[in-house]
């Protein structure tokens, strides 16, 4: 079996199932730069890229085909996989005595299964009655370290959210498709000034229901109840299960934009408590996990674009509501791939190393 071997023993095995996709490319890479707490890292990946060789700490392996067998002596199985696979294969690796880390929706909901974000329920990581823990999906986890912060000071009552997501949060399919549109729409200076012309000529919608280039599109997910897509619901499911408030008011749209990486949203929070822009602007600004860039005067906000490739969440636009002293307005910006994904799943990892290391 292919792996990599720290300079240490008695560190716990690590199994990362999916290390050959976008998501496992970013994990790998932060499994390289963070702290080193794992003996073995083993690279696992579907039958078709079996074989390929990878990079991890500073050397090759090759990943291996997914199988029981790979679980063996596993402590810990990170899962940057699609959801039908960590439905399929997460409870494999708790049979073989492994904690799995899903980042996929297929747990997420279950009652039995914490949902958890280090900088916020890092408790939650101790009560997996299944063996599993998730981590929410990437539009809830490129805001909820800012808004759990906010929380804990002020008491969350409400919230309301427009999204702005990326492209990359359909896949490959959607990054690829991006930049096809994108290449048969540039330069012609005409398009955009007549209903359905630029429809006609982008041609492949990929996994999106409109063109995507020189647009936006207001949906992401799959269809729900009374309208609603399952990203609009899925976040609302999310942050209360992960602030541990069931009746919180959460109301979300979601809307695709033409940006390769990198999730924004503007978000119109309501609290118990009055709030005050400045006491807001340094609780975000000491707070783990979030950066705050907020000087609009000097027009000094966060956009994906300068977030891309970093971890934190970025903050800004932070106003006191004109109509309610205790709502906050505020827009947020973080790199999908990362804290949307491979990050929170990481760190779940290492709160589980520890717990093995002591």
């Amino acid at each position: 079996m292919s792996a990599t071997t720290g300079p240490a023993s008695g560190l716990p095995t690590l199994a990362v199932v999916g290390a050959t996709g976008a998501v496992g490319a970013v994990m790998l890479d932060l499994l390289s730069i963070r702290r080193d707490v794992y003996g073995e890292i083993r690279l696992i990946g579907s039958e078709r890229s079996a074989g390929r060789t990878l990079r991890v700490r500073g050397e090759r392996a090759e990943a291996v085909a997914l199988a029981p067998e790979v679980f063996e002596d596993a402590d810990i199985a990170v899962f940057a996989v699609p959801d039908e696979v960590a439905a399929a294969w997460a409870p494999v690796a708790v049979e073989h005595g492994a904690v799995a880390v899903d980042g996929s929706r297929a747990f997420r909901a279950a009652p039995d299964v914490p949902l958890v974000v280090p900088e916020v329920n890092p408790e939650r990581v101790r009560d997996r009655p299944r063996g599993i823990v998730a981590g929410p999906g990437c539009t809830t986890l490129s805001m909820i370290v800012a808004i759990g912060a906010l929380h804990a000071r002020y008491g969350l009552r409400e919230l309301v959210v427009a999204s702005y997501q990326a492209a990359s949060g359909a896949g490959r399919h959607g990054i690829d498709t991006l930049h096809a549109q994108l290449e048969k729409v540039g330069g012609d200076r005409a398009l955009g000034n007549r209903a359905g012309d630029i429809r006609g000529v982008v041609g492949d919608l990929g996994p999106f229901p409109a063109p995507l280039a020189l647009n936006v599109v207001p949906w992401t997910g799959t269809h729900a109840d009374g309208g609603w897509t399952s990203d609009e619901v899925g976040i609302r499911d999310e942050i209360r299960k992960v602030l541990g408030l069931p009746e919180l008011r959460v109301s979300a749209t979601c809307v695709r934009v033409p940006v390769i990486t990198g999730h924004s949203m503007a978000v119109h929070a309501v609290f118990e408590e009055r709030v005050h822009q400045r006491d807001a602007q340094e609780i975000l600004a000491r707070s783990p996990g979030v950066v705050l860039c907020d000087s609009p005067e000097t027009h000094e906000f966060p956009t994906p674009s300068d977030v891309a490739g970093t971890d934190p969440t970025w903050a800004g636009r932070v106003r006191r509501s004109l109509d309610d002293p205790c709502a906050l307005e505020l827009f947020l910006s973080g790199d999908n791939l990362r804290k949307g994904a491979a990050l929170n799943t990481a760190q779940i990892a290492e709160l589980l190393a520890a717990e093995r290391t002591g």
